[in-house]
């Protein structure tokens, strides 16, 4: 993804976390809706925590604590959290909404992991349905196998009496007309040669395409200290169809040991199932590392592998984690803008704000 197309999206949901009074100004901390802080150190259970920093994962943590709080499981919670910004048409970045790949068709993947029973469940290439993290949760419950996909994927969710809905939202189909006139100045699509320049056959459409390989991640600790976490996503904007990112692969987008902790990855998604970097973070935290620093040592290992290579590069990801105690953790590719989550406790909802490296 282009650094600048990375960094108004940054700028976009911080805007509205800051609209929420929910505001962070220094690395490392909490800040409560009074404006007091206090460290990650102060840890605190249950809690439930979402990738997602905007008013829909807001909403989202308010629905999954009210679970929370009432005494109800992890696993419940972050599936109601997830449901809710699935079915969020702004959101182009997650279920319904989400932008397409390069025919124009929303494919989405998910997966869910239950640290109470070890057990884990995931969909990939599923079309048509808008919650694939509840269809993730039956084919984790209801069946043997831990992922289906495609056309299998969909047949299943249907067999449960998931209703097949068009996920092509209006403002997505503008964005992926766009990416399909501008993305190659070598094919035919856009306007007559003789008018490109002139822009007049532009005008129904957005100046500029979006550009997105976001995801969501909702990890919780119940009152029971059982521990949960999905990843949800519509994967990489306008990918080759069939293209499955890490989202639904456990110990690459997702992992949960409920005796230690749990990470979710956002990002560039095969970097993330190369290296299985959300069960490296979980394995660094079960070896006495703080989820931040577990968080960091997933992004360095990343650039390690592609130093050994001899290659300069270095992914756009973000890691999340949680601990058993409810300690957090979470850190991005690129200095200049840190990594966000927000977190719902007994105090509220708040924003923490990790790192940014390389």
């Amino acid at each position: 993804m282009p650094k600048n197309i990375t960094r108004r999206l940054f700028l976009r949901d911080s805007a509205v976390a800051g609209a929420g009074a929910l505001l962070s100004q220094r690395l490392g901390e909490l800040v409560d809706r009074d404006g007091s802080r206090r460290t990650p150190g102060e840890a605190t259970t249950p809690i439930i925590v979402s990738s997602h920093r905007n008013e829909t994962g807001h909403r989202a943590l308010e629905a999954g604590w009210e679970i929370l709080q009432a005494g109800g499981s992890a696993l419940d919670a972050v599936e109601r959290a997830t449901n809710i910004i699935e079915e969020d048409p702004e959101d182009t970045s997650v279920g319904y909404g989400g932008l397409p790949n390069e025919r124009g068709v929303v494919q989405l993947d998910a997966s869910i992991m239950d640290g109470r029973t070890y057990n884990a469940g995931a969909v990939a290439s599923l079309e048509n349905i808008k919650h694939p993290s509840s269809v993730a949760r039956l084919v984790m419950e209801r069946t043997d196998h831990v992922m289906l996909v495609g056309p299998g994927a969909l047949e299943f969710a249907k067999s449960w009496g998931f209703p097949e809905e068009e996920l092509l939202t209006d403002q997505a189909r503008q964005y992926w007309l766009r990416w399909r006139e501008r993305h190659s100045d070598r094919d035919d699509w856009g306007p007559p040669d003789h008018l490109r320049e002139r822009g007049g056959a532009d005008a129904a459409l957005p100046a500029d395409w979006l550009e997105t390989y976001g995801t969501v991640n909702v990890l919780a600790v119940d009152g029971n200290g059982d521990i949960a976490g999905i990843t949800s996503t519509s994967g990489l904007s306008y990918k080759i169809p069939g293209r499955i990112g890490d989202s639904p692969i456990i110990g690459a987008g997702l992992y949960v040991d409920n005796e230690v902790g749990a990470a979710g990855a956002t990002g560039r998604g095969e970097d993330v199932i190369k290296a299985c970097s959300t069960y490296h973070v979980v394995m660094r935290m079960r070896q006495g590392r703080s989820p931040q620093e577990a968080c960091e040592d997933a992004l360095r290992d990343i650039a390690e592998r592609y130093r050994a290579a001899g290659i300069d590069f270095m992914p756009g990801e973000k890691f999340v984690a949680i601990n058993k105690a409810g300690e957090l953790g979470c850190a991005r590719t690129g200095e200049d803008d840190p990594a966000q989550m927000t977190v719902a406790t007994a105090d509220g909802l708040e924003i923490y704000t990790g790192t940014g490296l390389f």
